[in-house]
C-alpha cells in the first residue's frame, strides 16, 4: 500500500468488505485481490475491460443522516451515467455487520484516473476499481 491519511483499521474494513453488484441469489460479489470470474464474463458481455465499485455515502467514512446519504447517492447515479451506459446498483457490505452496509455502483468501462476522480468528488476514502484481470483493487484516495 501506499502512504495514506487513512487509519489501518479503516483500510483492513475496506479490504474485508464484499462488494455486490446486483441483487438476491445471482449478484455479483466481489473482494478486493480476488479474480471475479462473474466480472470477468460481465466484461466480454458488454465489451468492457476495467470497472469501478464506487458509493457516495458516509463521506470520509463519517456516518450521515439516511436523506443525506440518499441525495448524495442520487448525484452519483446522474454523474455516473454520464459517463457509462452499463451501470449495476449494489452495496458495499461488511462481512462482520459492524458498519451497514452503503449502496453503491458498479460503473463499467471507467478507467482508474477518472475512478479516483470520482472518489474523491464523492470525497470518498477509496474506491474499489477492477482493471481487465478482473481482480478489484483498492485505491487509497487520501
Amino acid at each position: 500500500m501506499t502512504q495514506t491519511e487513512i487509519p489501518p483499521d479503516k483500510i483492513s474494513a475496506y479490504l474485508a468488505t464484499d462488494y455486490r453488484a446486483g441483487g438476491g441469489p445471482d449478484a455479483l460479489v466481489m473482494r478486493i485481490g480476488q479474480h471475479s470470474p462473474e466480472l470477468l464474463s460481465l466484461y466480454q458481455n458488454t465489451g468492457s475491460n476495467c470497472a469501478l465499485f464506487i458509493t457516495a455515502f458516509n463521506p470520509l467514512g463519517q456516518k450521515r443522516d439516511d436523506a443525506a446519504n440518499e441525495a448524495a447517492h442520487a448525484r452519483l447515479e446522474e454523474g455516473l451515467r454520464a459517463v457509462t451506459y452499463h451501470l449495476i446498483e449494489g452495496e458495499g457490505a461488511d462481512a462482520a455487520g459492524k458498519w451497514p452496509a452503503e449502496r453503491s455502483y458498479l460503473a463499467l468501462g471507467i478507467d482508474a484516473d477518472v475512478a479516483r476522480e470520482l472518489g474523491r468528488l464523492f470525497e470518498q476514502d477509496a474506491v474499489v476499481w477492477i482493471g481487465k484481470d478482473a481482480v478489484p483493487q483498492l485505491l487509497l484516495l487520501r
